[in-house]
């Protein structure tokens, strides 16, 4: 995984990489909303073996699709953690010209109850899901609907879930319209919902211009609103952010913009994840910032992307955070890459002030149309972490590969070693 700098209330969302659960998975693993996911693949090995699984999925006709999956991970003696089965079922039927309806279940069993009964995992958990997908015959109009509902014991009623967007697209306007809404008692364990009691309203207006004879392809303004309310309707948190997009007609991008935060605390939180010292519970905080973000045409072999933006924080405090990406590619073999990150966090007493650094490089080498290399190298200042991550592919055949992965994690101080691991992964596409 990429590193990043966390000063989040909520948990991260990291994306899927394990090819298993990647190919042919746009059905299970798009239902939902990125912030409301019935089903999240991650949730199934994270830090357990799995012992087997399977997956079957593809069409049945031009209108029916489905997907099916399960996975057994292995019982762990230390944590008390039961041997699990995660069994995944979605079906999908095609309406109209482009849109479609489908159906999910997901089902978490822990499979000895003994294991499970009176410690902090669950005997099962089980989602249901229906949406619906809106592609007009145009492309003009596009949307989602979707209801869920979970099951887990000792947990019933305000366990409902639901969401809607609608999305007009032409050559000059987007606007987009969405809502969300999660019960109190709603649970996904095998998703990913970092927040649960609460409706959410995201409106979103964008206006393109086209200028003749000029070297800006488009420019326009943007506005982005995100508003969290608590089931009773008392607001939250509220994010406006404006800004103006120019897309230059080699395809470089700038974005200077401007955003305003409220947020009212619903749990002790600290502002610089260091897990020391919190703001109280029920604290109200409003701050502005201002910052822009140019990427250089992605067509040269010298890349670039830099951002930066500046302005009030938590607390009464101040906020910068300095980014950039800087690329170079010697086609078609080795594609060089150097990324950093830098947050300057400047708080009241007992803060006072903080700085978190991320900077790392990554290599890519093709040696031949089989032979691959990558390697990054990545240091954290806020979780004081560096590590290193090298893999080599071999792709012996069409869609079959040979990989070798090397990984370690070192904690800076004192220096010594947090993790360290050689995986040997073989992948064989058998084809009917």
């Amino acid at each position: 995984d990429k590193q990043v700098i966390n000063l989040d209330r909520y948990e991260l969302f990291f994306p899927e990489k394990r090819q298993f659960f990647l190919e042919n998975g746009d059905q299970i693993n798009n239902f939902g909303y990125p912030s409301l996911r019935p089903f999240f693949s991650r949730r199934i090995g994270l830090g357990v073996p799995i012992e087997f699984g399977g997956r079957l999925s593809g069409k049945l006709n031009r209108n029916w699709r489905i997907s099916l999956m399960d996975m057994k991970t292995a019982k762990q003696e230390g944590s008390g953690l039961p041997s699990q089965n995660f069994t995944v079922f979605a079906l999908q039927r095609k309406v109209f010209a482009r849109s479609n309806i489908g159906i999910l279940m997901v089902n978490k069993q822990s499979l000895n109850s003994r294991d499970s009964a009176g410690n902090k995992y669950s005997l099962y958990n089980r989602n249901l899901g229906l949406e619906y997908n809106l592609a007009s015959s145009n492309n003009l109009w596009t949307g989602k609907a979707v209801v869920l509902k979970s099951f887990s014991p000792g947990r019933k009623g305000d366990d409902l879930s639901n969401a809607a967007n609608l999305q007009y697209s032409s050559k000059q306007w987007l606007i987009n319209g969405a809502y969300e809404y999660a019960g109190r008692h709603y649970n996904a364990e095998v998703g990913y919902v970092p927040r649960q009691g609460y409706v959410k309203f995201n409106p979103q207006v964008s206006y393109f211009f086209f200028p003749k004879h000029s070297s800006v392809l488009t420019h326009g303004p943007q506005l982005i609103s995100t508003y969290f309310f608590d089931p009773s309707f008392h607001k939250t948190d509220d994010e406006t952010q404006l800004s103006y997009l120019i897309t230059f007609r080699n395809k470089a991008t700038l974005a200077p913009g401007f955003i305003h935060d409220y947020v009212e605390l619903l749990f002790p939180f600290d502002p610089t994840n260091n897990g020391r010292f919190t703001l109280a519970k029920g604290s109200r905080h409003n701050y502005n910032s201002a910052g822009a973000e140019f990427i250089s045409k992605p067509q040269s072999l010298f890349t670039y992307r830099v951002a930066a933006r500046y302005g009030s924080y938590f607390a009464d405090g101040r906020k910068l955070t300095l980014s950039a990406d800087i690329g170079y590619r010697f086609q078609p073999i080795l594609n060089l890459l150097l990324t950093a990150s830098y947050n300057n966090l400047d708080l009241p007493f007992p803060w006072s002030r903080s700085s978190f650094w991320i900077v790392g490089p990554k290599v890519d080498l093709t040696m031949t149309n089989k032979l691959f290399f990558t390697t990054y190298v990545q240091y954290n200042q806020q979780l004081k972490n560096t590590n290193i991550n090298a893999r080599f592919q071999w792709r012996y055949r069409p869609a079959s590969d040979l990989f070798l992965v090397y990984t370690d994690n070192y904690l800076d101080y004192p220096f010594s070693v947090r993790s360290r691991a050689l995986v040997l992964k073989f992948n064989y596409w058998w084809g009917l």
